[in-house]
């Protein structure tokens, strides 16, 4: 049986890889890279020599297609984004789903869990409520404000991610939104070296980025907690 495997890499820190990670990686005929430059690394350190292929949100359909075809064919494909898991909010979920579609049971896809931003980041915010509504990356724009109500509103926990280059507006955002004293958790830069937890109101959250600029980098997973 052809088979996809969709497979979890570390979000920062390389040892946070599973053995099976590294086993099927070898044993695959082709690895689907985002950026087939930020996966080497990670191959090299594990001395994989697997073929690598790009496979991202600019891949055009015929690449898809040509994907399929070859699985189709007998071979095998691992597909990896630059970190953590795959096809959340990721474009491998495209692949995905149309292999589902194609309903061939001699296609298979095969999950290879691992590391996640999300996952890893709500584990250690002290919630003890279970149900949150994850929004990926927020619009840069269209739809961006309507989110940040929804989120004002919401009687659950939310969680997004959010670049070095929007955090401070989004903040700005939520204090209009959602009030100054709306609880709140971020965690930046997980399982690398400057990884941090702030925790607090909304306002305490901006005064400390605000007071804190050198901690203004990243990559931000943030928690809105439940009204």
């Amino acid at each position: 049986m052809s088979t996809l495997y969709v497979i979890a890499t570390p979000i920062g820190n390389l040892e946070d890889i599973t053995l099976r990670a590294i086993r099927i990686l070898k044993e695959v005929d082709v690895i689907l890279c985002e950026d087939t430059r930020t996966t080497k690394r990670l191959l090299d350190t594990y001395e994989i020599k697997t073929k690598t292929v790009s496979y991202h949100a600019h891949s055009t359909s015929g690449k898809q297609d040509a994907i399929i075809e070859a699985l189709k064919e007998g071979k095998s494909y691992a597909l990896v984004s630059d970190a953590g898991t795959p096809a959340i909010s990721d474009p491998g979920a495209l692949l995905v789903r149309s292999i589902l579609d194609l309903k061939d049971e001699t296609l298979k896809v095969v999950a290879v869990p691992g590391p996640s931003a999300l996952a890893g980041a709500l584990s250690i915010a002290g919630l003890t409520e279970h149900v949150f509504t994850f929004l990926g990356f927020l619009p840069h724009k269209k739809g961006r404000e309507t989110l940040f109500k929804k989120i004002a509103l919401a009687e659950e926990t939310m969680v997004f991610y959010e670049s070095t280059h929007r955090i401070m507006k989004t903040l700005d955002s939520l204090i209009s939104h959602a009030g100054e004293d709306r609880k709140m958790t971020i965690v930046r830069e997980m399982t690398k070296m400057f990884e941090e937890i702030t925790d607090g109101t909304v306002e305490e959250v901006r005064t400390y980025f605000t007071t804190h600029a050198d901690k203004v980098r990243g990559e931000f997973v943030v928690i809105i907690h439940p009204r």
